[in-house]
């Protein structure tokens, strides 16, 4: 199953960059006044990419070894990872001012930034290690 970790962890990196690329498009043309960016087809499209996201973190996970998960970085990752959802989920629908929805996005974006950068070092701090 080793051999198939290259390819896995690249539609893993794949999927990253296109859920992140779709939020911040998403987010953008919402805050700019595009309902559009709301629609059925643009929902499934996320929901698409965010399970072959979710699918290949799965398959690698059960990859590794277990001593990756020794430093914490994947913790990190994963407690990141539901402070962006939640941030984005604000930005999106839930802030109650045009403001607060600006606020939420640009911190939902500095966490995903964050998060790629503990996933680059494989270090909890990221770019502060």
């Amino acid at each position: 199953m080793i051999t198939f970790y290259l390819p896995i962890k690249t539609v893993h990196i794949v999927s990253v960059l296109a859920s992140g690329g779709l939020f911040a498009v998403r987010g953008l043309l919402l805050l700019n006044g595009r309902a559009w960016a709301m629609s059925a087809p643009m929902r499934y499209l996320s929901y698409s990419i965010d399970t072959v996201l979710l699918t290949a973190a799965l398959m690698l996970a059960t990859l590794l070894p277990s001593g990756v998960f020794a430093n914490g970085w994947l913790a990190v990752k994963l407690v990141l990872l539901v402070v962006y959802v939640v941030l984005g989920s604000f930005a999106l629908k839930r802030g109650r001012s045009l403001k607060a929805r600006w606020l939420f996005f640009i911190a939902a974006l500095g966490v995903f930034a964050f998060m790629l950068s503990v996933a680059r070092t494989h270090q909890p701090l990221g770019w502060f290690y």
